[in-house]
């Protein structure tokens, strides 16, 4: 019995771990959905190759974007009152892994200066990333890479 017990605890500590999860990163979009959210919000895209196509990776896609990858874009439009112009999304391309721009949870963002200066003085800098680049993390667990030529941002 007491067992039986303990094993029902853990199990609904996991359901609800993973709810806490889904809640976090949300769904899955499509391009049109993604693209409508955060062009209300005033967010605009640009790509070398000007097209959306998943597969190209001089594209910029949000097909496949999280709808809390989509709100968190938006969260920063908000606070910092700048403009934001995604460079990169779930285009082939980028690095693999979990929480990769492949499975939605991270967007590039061009750099200006007043996103620049949003980022480094309300943010936290942490430890460089692998690669040398420095980063910034927000009270939200989000962490602002910069890349050089863009903010290079993941999502949790």
């Amino acid at each position: 019995m007491k067992f039986t017990s303990i094993f029902f605890s853990l199990a609904g500590i996991s359901l609800i771990q993973a709810a806490a999860v889904e809640k976090r990163t949300g769904s899955a979009l499509t391009q049109a959905v993604a693209q409508s959210r955060l062009e209300a919000a005033g967010i605009s895209s640009s790509s070398t190759g000007d097209c959306t196509d998943k597969t190209v990776k001089t594209c910029t896609s949000y097909d496949g974007l999280l709808s809390g990858t989509v709100a968190g874009a938006i969260t920063l439009k908000g606070a910092c009152a700048c403009t934001l112009i995604i460079t990169g999304g779930t285009e082939t391309g980028h690095a693999s892994g979990t929480y990769s721009h492949a499975n939605g949870y991270k967007l590039d963002i061009g750099k200006n200066t007043a996103l620049n200066s949003y980022v480094t003085g309300t943010f936290t800098q942490i430890a460089d990333r692998g690669d040398g680049y420095p980063q910034w993390k927000a009270a939200s667990g989000n962490i602002y890479c910069d890349e050089g030529s863009h903010w290079d941002i993941t999502y949790y």
